[in-house]
Parts: C-alpha cells; structure tokens; sequence
C-alpha cells in the first residue's frame, strides 16, 4: 500500500458548533466548507482533518496529530479556551495530550522525541 495523502475526519453533532470548537483548536477557520454537512482544515501537506455533521456517530471518532512543539501548541490552545489534561510520556517515544470535542471525540496532540539528544 501507498499512502499519498490521509483524510481523517470526526463525527460532529452539529457543524456550526463543530467548526466554532475546531477553529478555536487549530487556530483558524477551515480550509474547505464542501456542503453543508462537512468542514475541512489542511494540517500538513499531505494530510486534512475534517468534520462531518452525523448525530449517530458523534463522539465516535479519534485522531492523532503530531506536532513539533507540543508546549508552545498547549500553550496556544488554552489561550483559544480550550482545556487540555496532563502530559503523558512514553520514555523515547513520545509525549502527547487528550482534548474532546464537545460531542466526546477524543484528539491526541503529541510530539515526538528530540533528536538532537
């Protein structure tokens, strides 16, 4: 399998609501609203995270973005309103953060381990 680009999408109660809480997230508005029913925000080059207004299935979802500074992102989120936890680490393998979405879904904000040593 070649992976060329991944599309990770949340399921959301409501859209409005959904867009207001991400855009406070990721810090901007979306990339693409397609129809009614979906916004969409570009991460990284090759990769988008979208939300969907499906009531059956919200709260269901999760997904995993890593960033490069995970206390600068912190930092920034909390300022925007949003409460994050405590930092959890796994010894050389990362350091990551859970924050919900006011339906339930979970997303991890992580960062990697520096290299430089």
């Amino acid at each position: 399998m070649s992976i060329e680009y991944v599309f990770a999408g949340l399921a959301v109660s409501r859209l409005g609501a959904g867009v207001e809480w991400y855009e406070r997230l990721l810090g901007r508005p979306p990339d693409m609203l397609p129809n009614e029913r979906e916004a969409a925000w570009q991460v990284a080059q090759t990769a988008s995270v979208y939300i969907v207004a499906d009531e059956d299935r919200a709260g269901r979802s999760a997904v995993t973005m890593f960033v490069d500074d995970l206390d600068t992102e912190l930092e920034a989120i909390t300022r925007r309103g949003i409460p994050v936890g405590e930092i959890e680490v796994a010894a050389g393998l990362f350091r990551r953060v859970t924050v919900s979405d006011p339906d339930g879904n979970t997303i991890q904000l992580a960062e990697l381990p520096d290299e430089r040593g």
